[in-house]
């Protein structure tokens, strides 16, 4: 039988779609080439924004107790502390990283995914799909070799870096490979100062990073990665030894650190690329398909888990026949596109000045770090650059124009997490919320809207203000108590169209 929405990939971003898809009502395949999960570390920290976006469908608590809480990222000289980097004071239910290993994040998603119903079908591959007006027919490969045509509504590519569909798209990857070789190591260190913390120790032979791995019910063991050289560059780099990675902790750690019993291994190299336009036609791109990036800063799985979230409600909205596909659809790319944009940006800067060789420009930068993280403004900054509570959607086809009362946010931005509210769009269907006084205009307005917006008003951000929240959390239209005519207009729109005329709350005139 046809189904809503065939997923390829079943990592951290596949895993997210699915479950965001299914707990909205939509039939889900899943699909992934590999015939287990990873037991690989790979990406460890999910951010508080993450964390955020995945409560809505219940998965926060086992994440939890999987992880570890790191609130303290550290840049440091040697031994000497040049900034701290605390988390514990942004704006979130979670103002924390949460240090986990990928292998658990995906086991996680998938035992919650189970409870939905839906199991990762294992060693099956898609090979090839055609687009119509009205589905993709796809062909998946198993792993007898025989073949099977499935009828989907949509496709969803999360499928990584090497993307088939990505390729049989024949989109272009534009970016570049970093000149530069790495390497990672997963071990048990002794006598690292602040072991629950994260380094980044800035030496004149390269960069250091160390990272808490948190892992339930294991010893606690972290990640190294540094840069490295190769002294023969027209052959490949062996892969690490526990010898290398004790050398370069003796020269650039703070001293004293031993690592021993290496867990994993392994020399990389970094990719900086993004395709310009996630959406083609019936197929959508997310994750490590659309964008990859330098590590620094943990932020390329978020940015992919969050590309998830955001596409899922308008999917589910259009494919039960809620809101009309545009803007709905469309805007997709047109916000996360630009994100992925930044991310690239911050991270390779990241990058290129914690692999600085020139002695003036390293001195400069390490007086320059220490001067302008000293103030408590560039780091609350940073805070919530790395956090990814800084994410917002300013240019949105989604938003409202207009200047909202001060003290409301500003369409596209994340809305406030009240203590003790639920967060908005969970539930088994994307809905709305309303800020907004209780009374007759808030009741009759979502007496209009029952299948789109929760069943009762919530405070309002500022007295007087009325702001309508989207499922994922970001702001979509703000103003002040007497626009009830522009947001049932903002409605309509979703529903309707702009050329329909029709009259849902009964003090608007009709909608053009």
């Amino acid at each position: 039988m046809p189904t809503d929405v065939l997923i390829t990939g079943a990592g951290p971003v596949g895993l997210a779609a699915a479950i965001e898809l299914a707990r909205f009502g939509l039939t889900v395949r899943i699909i992934d080439k590999a015939a287990e999960r990873t037991d690989k570390s790979k990406a460890l920290v999910i951010w508080s924004r993450t964390l955020e976006l995945l409560d809505r469908s219940g998965c926060g608590p086992a994440l939890l107790a999987a992880g570890s809480i790191c609130t303290t990222a550290n840049l440091m000289s040697g031994a000497k502390n040049l900034a701290r980097i605390s988390f514990d004071g942004v704006d979130s239910p979670h103002p924390y990283a949460l240090m986990i290993p990928q292998s658990e994040t995906e086991r996680v998603l998938d035992e919650h995914l189970q409870t939905l119903g839906i199991h990762v079908e294992r060693s099956v591959e898609l090979t090839a799909f055609t687009q119509s007006d009205s589905g993709v027919t796809c062909t998946l490969t198993k792993p007898s070799g025989s073949t099977e045509t499935v009828e989907a509504a949509w496709l969803l590519a999360c499928d990584g870096a090497h993307s088939t569909i990505r390729h049989l798209l024949t989109l272009p990857f534009e970016g570049d490979t970093l000149p530069s070789d790495w390497m990672l190591a997963d071990v048990h260190l002794h006598g690292m100062p602040n072991p629950e913390e994260m380094h980044i120790f800035l030496h004149e032979a390269g960069i250091l990073a160390i990272f808490p791995i948190g892992t339930a019910g294991e010893s606690p063991r972290a990640r190294v990665i540094a840069n490295i050289s190769n002294p023969n560059p027209t052959q490949a780099l062996s892969e690490p030894t526990l010898a290398d990675t004790q050398a370069i902790l003796d020269q650039r750690g703070p001293g004293n650190v031993t690592a021993s019993d290496p867990v994993w291994l392994a020399n990389f190299g970094i990719n900086e690329r993004k395709i310009r336009d996630y959406r083609d036609s019936r197929v959508f791109l997310a994750g490590d398909s659309a964008h990859i990036h330098s590590p620094a800063g943990g932020q390329g799985m978020n940015t992919g888990i969050q590309d998830a979230c955001n596409l899922a409600w308008k999917l589910a909205l259009v494919q039960r026949g809620l809101c009309r596909p545009e803007p709905l659809l469309g805007s997709y790319s047109t916000e996360r596109s630009p994100i992925a944009e930044q991310v690239l940006k911050s991270t390779g800067q990241l990058t290129a000045l914690g692999t600085l060789h020139n002695e003036a420009l390293l001195a400069l930068r390490n007086t320059a770090v220490k001067l302008i993280l000293g103030f408590s403004t560039p780091r609350n900054a940073m805070a919530n650059q790395l956090t990814e509570l800084d994410v917002a959607y300013p240019e949105s086809p989604l938003n409202t124009k207009g200047i909202p009362p001060s003290g409301t946010p500003n369409p596209g931005d994340r809305a406030p997490i009240r203590a003790g509210e639920p967060p908005v769009g969970a539930g088994d269907t994307p809905r709305f919320a309303l800020y907004a006084a209780p009374g007759p205009n808030a009741n009759q307005f979502i007496a209009c809207f029952p299948e789109l917006l929760e069943p009762q008003p919530r405070a309002p951000f500022t007295p007087g203000s009325l702001c309508l929240v989207r499922p994922d959390g970001y702001v979509a239209f703000a103003s002040d108590l007497d626009a009830w005519v522009q947001v049932d207009a903002y409605m309509v729109n979703l529903i309707y169209g702009p050329k329909q005329k029709v009259r849902l709350y009964s003090a608007s005139p009709d909608v053009l």
